[in-house]
């Protein structure tokens, strides 16, 4: 029994267990999202980043040796244009991330990554990773694969194939 069954008891009070149902899964998606998040505003607190500024050191790690201007990133990471603005500000403080202007519209700006920002990524990234296997250790190598193939499932009916960064 864990927080969900103790939920779902109480809801069905007033509503049946069948129409509830997919509380037994959301419910439990959504609070391992919490347990995640608390982990890795932890690990990240420790280099002072949080978790979106690692999100914007790590989609500009990916992009290689391409600048991406900050729609791109806003849209990629699926964020507000001010929330952006915002991290690249603070990255930018710390030296972690450049912005230069784009070459042919001279009112945009490209962003690409530091050499500092590229070690401080790999660094929480490491501390992360961490947290994250300690974080399944519940689950065994096989019940980690099932899981994995049950969540791709569900989310490849969600999103589109490629990621937008």
């Amino acid at each position: 029994m864990d927080w969900t069954d103790t939920l779902l008891d109480r809801l069905a009070a007033n509503h049946s267990r069948e129409d509830v149902e997919p509380y037994q899964v959301t419910a439990r998606i959504a609070r391992v999202g919490v347990h995640i998040a608390h982990r890795q505003e932890e690990a990240f607190g420790r280099f002072r980043l949080n978790r979106g500024e690692v999100g914007v050191l790590g989609a500009l790690l990916l992009a290689g040796s391409a600048q991406l201007s900050p729609t791109q990133l806003f849209k990629g990471l699926m964020l507000s244009s001010a929330g952006i603005t915002s991290r690249l500000d603070r990255l930018e403080r710390a030296g972690y991330v450049k912005r230069t202007r784009h070459p042919k519209d001279r009112r945009g700006v490209l962003v690409s990554l530091t050499g500092a920002g590229r070690k401080v990524f790999e660094q929480a990234f490491a501390a992360d990773l961490a947290g994250e296997k300690e974080l399944l250790t519940a689950l065994t190598r096989a019940e980690r694969r099932s899981l994995v193939s049950l969540l791709r499932k569900l989310l490849s009916a969600l999103e589109p194939p490629e990621p937008a960064v």
